[in-house]
């Protein structure tokens, strides 16, 4: 494997961050997770965009530009010979001292590495997994805004260890929690976005009730709609999800993935739903043929 960072490439055991630097001491900084498929970086382009929104939020000035860093990304998954697989694009707010002020960390940090992923058994996109309601909230957009992917995911780790807490071999597909927002309205899993299907149409928390607007999450909104698929961005709660005739995640991880029960209700019939699975074979499709080429065909 080979790590690039600020320019250079390291070996998995050379590749190393100093001790002092903000992102390690206080997740003082930025990322995104990017997939590439068939030889192609999927919407690479909206998570450079991303990232450089997330760092303006954090006051963060991304030492190089966006054109030049969509490149060292494509180089950085070139040089790793990957055809299939995930990237993590981070910058940190660079070395500095044991205080809080980012002033004293005058360089900011790049790293990219590229390597393979598999968050959920490949059995469960076909059979769907079961989610639990988090104790867990999600945190307040007047207080670390869910917007910013910044490298604090503290908040999403603790609901995580809610879900690990509860699998069991009685429960091997329970792998995933809901986190409701401070009002108790659904906003969104610990790494995914979450939609529901209810009367044909498509449902899904809108930003304002404290998600990531997901890179995923927006692919398949333009899918439903290409598809007429009825599309609506509105609050809901935990009773909405439970009456729900289907239910799926998204995320760059993630991708699609049915959700089958929640909180041990069983959605709709207990089994993937054919909106979902329609979306699913369009996203198939989508991730295919679109994406900047890696290598020359």
């Amino acid at each position: 494997m080979r790590i690039y960072i600020d320019g250079q490439y390291y070996s998995k055991e050379d590749a190393k961050v100093s001790v002092f630097d903000h992102g390690f001491l206080y997740g003082d900084g930025v990322f995104e997770g990017i997939r590439a498929y068939n030889g192609r970086v999927f919407r690479l382009k909206q998570h450079v965009d991303r990232l450089y929104e997330s760092a303006a939020a954090i006051h963060l000035s991304i030492p190089t530009s966006r054109p030049d860093l969509c490149r060292s990304v494509v180089e950085t998954v070139r040089a790793n010979e990957i055809r299939d697989g995930y990237i993590r694009l981070i910058v940190s707010r660079g070395p500095g001292d044991l205080g809080l002020d980012p002033r004293q960390c005058p360089t900011p940090s790049i790293i990219i590495i590229a390597g393979k992923i598999q968050l959920y058994p490949k059995e469960c996109y076909d059979s769907g997994i079961e989610i639990l309601t988090c104790a867990t909230r999600r945190n307040r957009p007047d207080a670390l805004n869910p917007a910013i992917k910044s490298l604090n995911y503290l908040n999403n780790i603790l609901a995580k260890i809610e879900v690990s807490t509860a699998h069991s071999e009685k429960k091997p597909r329970l792998l995933e929690g809901l986190m409701l927002n401070a009002d108790g309205k659904v906003a969104e899993c610990t790494g995914d976005n979450i939609f529901y299907v209810t009367g044909g149409g498509l449902h899904t928390p809108p930003p304002s009730d404290g998600i990531l607007r997901g890179v995923t999450r927006q692919a398949v909104l333009e899918l439903a709609r290409e598809a007429g698929i009825p599309v609506v961005e509105q609050s809901c709660t935990q009773l909405d999800l439970y009456a729900a005739e289907e239910c799926f995640l998204t995320g760059t991880g993630a991708e699609m993935i049915p959700v089958v029960q929640i909180d041990d209700r069983p959605i709709g019939d207990g089994q993937p739903g054919p909106v979902t699975q329609q979306l699913r074979a369009r996203f198939a499709a989508l991730v295919a043929a679109e994406g900047v080429r890696v290598y020359a065909e």
